[in-house]
């Protein structure tokens, strides 16, 4: 029988710094990208983990030639670190608020398409009522706004169209629909009615990449309607499709928030689509499932919330 406390070659305390290595390596699938990260040697990094790996006498990662990818061992370990590090940061965060320093800092992820609307008046508004909490803005695609929020990296995530996933929460949400971005001289905004999606195959198209959720919309309409669209141009980039349209290029489908400043100077019109999945896409305001969040992050949740809430009673 092994002596009290080492059972399986564990020791009593798991090595905070080693599991930060551990983490950023599957987090980055390559121990040389984790250490550029980390502004370490990529020798420190492994050695680390070999070290925690002799320690708990278990393999942590897979080695394979295109990087690294955690063991089921190692899995466990970085649920194990992601969570205490979320409940460490979150109690910090709650203890100065306790001391009475009203500060905070909110880590907030979201589509390209969300920040005109964001920095048009909301931000301002917030930090009007709230001028000591700092921001962090992490633009990102569909997936990895999920991924930030189900993996603890950022509070609270604005999304379009997000899949199903049991560890996401969707806290309010607000129809958006999907239309046709185009210039007011374009030929199908002359049609003055809703667009088919047959008629747009017909003309140059930009669309944004399979990562958003406006791509995989977009994908189950062309499903549905048993066509299939050929965009010249393909983009990670709003901006990019905003001057492709407006350089008079071709069209391209987004939700008309997106594009708000183009059509409220007259530059860039949006055109129903006749599609029904098209129609009902939403917007969502997302955080983890359990959660508890920071004060400093529950008060941007409800100020957010609060202002979607207003817009849909706004447009009744």
């Amino acid at each position: 029988m092994l002596p009290h406390g080492q059972h399986l070659g564990m020791s009593n305390a798991l090595d905070e710094n080693r599991l930060r290595y551990l983490f950023e390596a599957a987090r980055y699938g390559a121990v040389r990208a984790a250490a550029d990260a980390l502004g370490v040697n990529p020798s420190v990094v492994s050695r680390q983990i070999a070290l925690l790996e002799r320690e708990l006498d278990a393999a942590l990662l897979d080695r394979h030639s295109r990087g690294v990818r955690p063991t089921e061992a190692g899995e466990l370990l970085i649920a194990h670190y992601r969570r205490h590090t979320v409940d460490r940061d979150d109690t910090l965060a709650r203890l100065r608020e306790l001391q009475g320093l009203h500060r905070g800092h909110i880590d907030l992820v979201l589509g390209e398409g969300f920040v005109a609307d964001l920095m048009g008046g909301a931000l301002g508004e917030f930090w009007r009522k709230h001028p000591r909490l700092t921001i962090s803005l992490e633009l990102a695609g569909t997936s990895e706004v999920i991924r930030a929020i189900a993996d603890d990296r950022c509070h609270i995530g604005l999304v379009y169209h997000p899949p199903q996933d049991p560890r996401i929460r969707s806290c309010a949400a607000i129809r958006q629909p999907i239309c046709l971005i185009a210039r007011p001289d374009h030929p199908l905004a002359k049609l003055r009615r809703p667009i088919k999606l047959r008629e747009i195959a017909s003309h140059t198209l930009g669309i944004m990449h399979a990562g958003y959720g406006t791509r995989q919309l977009l994908a189950m309409a062309e499903t549905s309607e048993k066509i299939g669209l050929s965009p010249k141009l393909t983009t990670t980039s709003i901006s990019i499709l905003r001057d492709f349209v407006r350089s008079d290029l071709g069209v391209t489908l987004l939700p008309a928030f997106s594009v708000a400043a183009d059509l409220e100077d007259g530059s860039l019109v949006a055109l129903t689509v006749d599609n029904a999945l098209l129609a009902s896409a939403e917007a969502h305001i997302i955080t983890r499932l359990g959660r508890e969040l920071p004060n400093a992050a529950s008060q941007l949740l409800r100020f957010l919330i609060g202002r979607m809430k207003a817009f849909q009673a706004g447009r009744r």
